[in-house]
């Protein structure tokens, strides 16, 4: 994979040293994700009745044990979001572009081809993975960006492009896939009906509810105590919660199924094939086109990821309300978060290491987590970097560059990255014009 940059290396030291810096719950995701699969199929193996227990009350199909982790797993990651930066996101207009294309065109293609590549003989596992590919992720996603230090504003944003678009196109894409697309190639057909209506309230449910929650949580708790609390103080107490969701959601996933999995291992091995490279193709192919677009390390991160995850609760429900919670549609559908959550939580330490390994641009972002950004507004051109592909603008004025820096502020602000933005003086500081940084303070940007 090509750099494609001129930036200077990354630093080093601890400021590069992101495992280290992750704290030790996180650092050992994968072993608690290893124990909650084994706690998942020992308790699905040896508990009677579990299934029907837990499947007793549902909400709109999924169980509504899943659905509660499903909500705690998001909320604490959107109560991280700054809504206020939002606006930066959307003004990126080729990224946008290429996360549509990713995620509606070329996902549900790559999973179509390798769907009937390899399981030609099994129509039922095969119809149920390809709904998995047409259900773009609108959760779980937000779990791996806020795990790889990806851009989590930026991830909110394309999880709520991909909600509105599921609840447009899902079931006419499920259509084209299934009956259309087939009959042109000259291969069996499949029906599917699926309300608008029954996609749209999975929607609701699984990122609505959490959105205005974390959106509430964020507007009300600056407004009481700042946001220097709010994100020092109340986040750091919340912020755990989102792993417990995901531990128990995956305990009650292998729970649900464990004894299917366990009696009919070869089934799964051969479900399994068409979704690990699903994962594989689409990951890596986000992250390649990330960096041919030149975007810094948060945003290649987070659109690897959305191009990598899928909304298995609804892919689970409009299989299971179509086809019947016993079918092979059914057990594909499930199937396919049991495949997904070890393999992006292996992506995540992949994404984690080409952070430090691959230069990236250091104008608009820096190499940290999201939360930690800040203008890039220096004194003078920080040393070593070199010209890059966007247009460069140097404000330049006398003393202390008082003037210079607002003015190179309030463009980089404006531009939203699109201008290399710099300022000097003739006779600069190693800090910010203080009186700047109070101005600047006032309109509300932070330096």
């Amino acid at each position: 994979m090509s750099t494609g940059h001129n930036a200077p290396p990354p630093p080093t030291g601890e400021a590069a040293n992101v495992v280290g810096r992750m704290s030790a719950v996180d650092r050992f995701l994968p072993l608690w994700i290893g124990l909650a699969m084994a706690a998942g199929l020992v308790l699905g193996r040896l508990i009677p009745g579990r299934g029907g227990a837990l499947n007793s009350v549902a909400i709109h199909g999924t169980s509504l044990p899943i659905a509660l982790g499903l909500l705690l797993m998001m909320y604490p990651v959107l109560a991280k979001v700054r809504y206020r930066e939002v606006g930066r996101i959307t003004a990126d207009r080729r990224m946008m572009a290429s996360s549509l294309i990713l995620n509606w065109v070329v996902g549900p293609a790559v999973m179509f081809a390798l769907a009937w590549l390899l399981l030609p003989d099994l129509p039922a596992y095969r119809t149920g993975v390809i709904l998995v590919g047409l259900a773009r992720c609108i959760a779980m996603v937000l779990i791996w960006t806020d795990l790889a230090c990806g851009d989590r504003e930026m991830a909110a944003v394309l999880v709520a492009l991909n909600a509105v678009f599921q609840v447009v196109v899902y079931a006419a894409l499920g259509v084209f896939y299934l009956n259309i697309l087939p009959g042109w190639l000259g291969l069996p057909t499949q029906s599917l009906h699926v309300s608008f209506a029954a996609i749209a309230v999975t929607v609701v449910v699984f990122l609505g509810i959490p959105l205005v929650a974390g959106f509430l949580t964020r507007t009300l708790g600056e407004r009481a105590r700042g946001q220097e609390w709010y994100e020092s103080r109340l986040l750091p107490r919340i912020s755990p919660i989102a792993l417990y969701g995901l531990l128990f959601t995956v305990v009650v996933l292998f729970a649900l199924q464990g004894k299917t999995i366990t009696s009919q291992p070869l089934d799964v091995v051969r479900i399994a094939l068409p979704l690990l490279a699903y994962f594989a193709v689409m990951w890596f192919g986000g992250f390649t086109i990330a960096r041919r677009l030149h975007l810094p390390y948060a945003r290649t991160a987070s659109l690897a990821f959305s191009a990598a995850s899928n909304d298995f609760e609804l892919a689970i429900a409009v299989a299971i309300g179509v086809f019947g919670v016993t079918s092979g549609q059914a057990l594909a559908g499930v199937v396919g978060p049991l495949i997904e959550v070890p393999v992006l939580v292996a992506l995540v330490f992949v994404a984690l290491w080409l952070r430090r390994r691959l230069t990236w641009p250091e104008q608009d972002y820096d190499d940290q987590p999201a939360h930690a950004r800040r203008p890039a507004v220096t004194s003078q051109p920080p040393q070593g970097v070199l010209m890059t592909e966007r247009p460069e603008v140097l404000f330049v004025c006398v003393h202390n560059a008082g003037r210079s820096q607002m003015a190179a502020a309030l463009l980089d602000h404006y531009a939203a990255g699109r201008v290399v933005v710099r300022s000097a003086g003739s006779a600069p500081a190693d800090t910010i014009n203080p009186a700047v940084a109070e101005v600047m303070a006032e309109i509300g940007l932070d330096l």
